[in-house]
């Protein structure tokens, strides 16, 4: 916010100002720090504050003049132009100011109060909606008002400072010069701030990637458990999103399911080979232990602060659960996870599809009616409706391309899995 930036410039100027090597004046032009601004308490300035503002970069400033007097304005714009500013703007409308002020994108303002048609406190208020949050503009008042009423009118107004009418030169250019300088340390500070939030952004990005690579290799390695190719967790991931954006769901959210939908099965590592790889039926006991990979799944999963994680865990936890109840934990309906239902039907897809050690794979026609036979008692209507509009678009043949794509989650060369999608 603009208070809190205006609050950040002040702290670094609250810090002990003087001139470089302690020289009372600076030679005009000379590309030297104006300031040099050290750390209460003498610590080092490094990490602290960065070079100051040089005379180049201050008489690059912008700087808008609005007073009635033809004669203020031609005596301030001569003061200026004597000290080495060139960008300047003039009205003796105050009306044009506001069109001025958006056009020309002043760095300082100089206002006089008693102007006709608009008054100086007329004027800042219609200023103020057009300065950018979190921008600082100074404002220095020209008046000939000495009172406290007046000035505390101002500040509570917009104004930063103020000078006495009839001027006294020395003083203008030492207001001029000590409110541009706050304005550049408040721009630079803002482009540092700006930089930083870039690299943060950017860090950021890494650390999502990281984790997303994590993510996958741990599905990976769950997926090799059953599924000789590990393609397995990667379709799934695929079919999810696709139903997802079926369903509507923000370009956000399906990203996530794409990525979180793989982990489904990631408690698998917990399940005895023996009982993974059974060739037959299980038995009740068996049947229980298998159970148990939706909550070592979501054991695993649980404590993250990411929402990525998060999804992936109310994924592992629910995908086995049915719309009438008679799943795993028994939750039914809408209580059920929307992802949970989601997953529900993608994994389903794809295990019956593919081949397995104790049972063929179906073609696509058998798999959709299978799909279609569990709406409102394994599956929800609403997303066996998203899949079957899947289908029928032909987006379920992006599945088929991954088996040919060595570059996905399993890549393995001359895969053994294959789709079986024949009518």
């Amino acid at each position: 916010s603009e208070t809190r930036a205006v609050a950040r410039v002040s702290r670094i100027l609250r810090g002990r100002v003087q001139r470089p090597g302690g020289a009372a004046d600076t030679p005009v032009g000379a590309r030297v720090s104006l300031v040099a601004i050290e750390p209460p308490g003498g610590r080092s300035t490094e990490g602290y504050v960065h070079r100051g503002i040089s005379q180049q970069e201050l008489r690059e400033g912008r700087i808008l003049i609005v007073d009635d007097e033809d004669a203020n304005l031609r005596a301030l714009g001569k003061l200026l132009r004597r000290g080495g500013y060139s960008r300047m703007a003039f009205t003796s409308d105050p009306r044009t100011a506001l069109d001025i002020f958006s056009r020309f994108e002043p760095d300082l303002v100089l206002l006089d109060l008693h102007m006709p048609f608009m008054d100086g406190f007329q004027v800042m208020r219609a200023l103020q909606p057009r300065i950018p949050p979190g921008e600082y503009v100074p404002i220095l008042i020209l008046t000939a008002d000495r009172d406290p009423e007046t000035r505390e009118r101002a500040l509570s107004a917009g104004a930063k400072d103020f000078v006495a009418k009839p001027f006294e030169l020395n003083e203008v250019m030492l207001r001029i010069k000590n409110l541009l300088e706050t304005r550049m340390l408040y721009k630079r500070l803002q482009n540092q701030n700006e930089a930083l939030e870039e690299k943060v952004r950017e860090r950021t990005r890494e650390l999502e990637e990281t984790q997303s690579e994590i993510l996958r290799r741990l599905a990976l390695a769950a997926d090799y458990r059953d599924d000789v190719t590990g393609h397995h967790a990667e379709r799934v991931g695929i079919l999810s999103a696709l139903i997802a954006q079926e369903l509507g769901l923000s370009n956000e959210v399906v990203q996530l399911i794409r990525w979180a939908a793989p982990l489904h099965d990631v408690g698998k590592i917990g399940i005895p080979d023996a009982i993974l790889m059974k060739a037959g039926p299980l038995t009740p006991v068996e049947f229980e232990v298998m159970k148990s990979h939706t909550q070592i799944g979501a054991r695993i999963l649980s404590g993250g602060r990411f929402p990525l994680l998060e999804l992936a865990r109310e994924i592992a936890l629910t995908h086995h659960e049915w719309w009438d109840g008679n799943g795993y934990a028994g939750l039914s309906g809408e209580s059920i996870p929307l992802v949970g239902r989601i997953v529900a039907v993608a994994d389903t897809f794809d295990c019956i599809t593919h081949e397995r050690p104790y049972k063929r794979a179906c073609t696509l026609e058998e798999a959709v009616h299978e799909i279609e036979a569990g709406r409102g008692t394994q599956f929800d209507p609403r997303v066996v409706d998203a899949f079957m509009a899947v289908v029928d678009s032909g987006r379920i043949w992006e599945l088929r391309l991954l088996e040919d794509d060595e570059g996905g989650l399993g890549s393995s060369r001359g895969a053994q899995t294959s789709l079986a999608f024949t009518a």
